[in-house]
């Protein structure tokens, strides 16, 4: 058998049994969502809502500040579902991401118009 047989038998064996793990841990992203974007922790809390959406085949839909998701994607990175997308709002495009820890997602946004980096947490409000 030719080294690139091996390769690509290999890679088929590993994919077969990391799909089933990644089918599992997205839908874990699904859901509402409510994302807290204090500026710093002593801050009140400013709660926003958040609609992930997870298709099996990776694509991200929903709703995030208000503001429709495009172009996102999830997948299970490191075996923890984790995810990106873009919302806009006149400012600008946001950029977006995160990753489940445990029962919250721990993630970040960084607004191209406003010139700020945020990071912020999110509990599942229902799913």
């Amino acid at each position: 058998m030719s080294r690139s047989t091996c390769r690509l038998l290999l890679a088929v064996a590993l994919g077969s049994i990391a799909l089933p793990a990644l089918a599992q841990q997205k839908p874990d992203l699904a859901g509402e969502w409510t994302v807290d974007l204090r500026p710093t922790p002593q801050a009140p809390a400013y709660l926003k809502p958040m609609t992930l959406i997870v298709a099996t085949d990776g694509t991200l839909t929903g709703a995030f500040y208000e503001h429709p998701i495009d172009l996102g994607r999830a997948g299970a990175t490191n075996g923890r579902p984790c995810f990106a997308f873009r919302t806009q709002d006149a400012s600008g495009p946001y950029q977006t991401s995160g990753c489940l820890v445990g029962d919250h997602i721990e993630g970040q946004t960084w607004s191209e118009g406003r010139h700020f980096v945020l990071t912020w947490r999110a509990n599942h409000t229902r799913k």
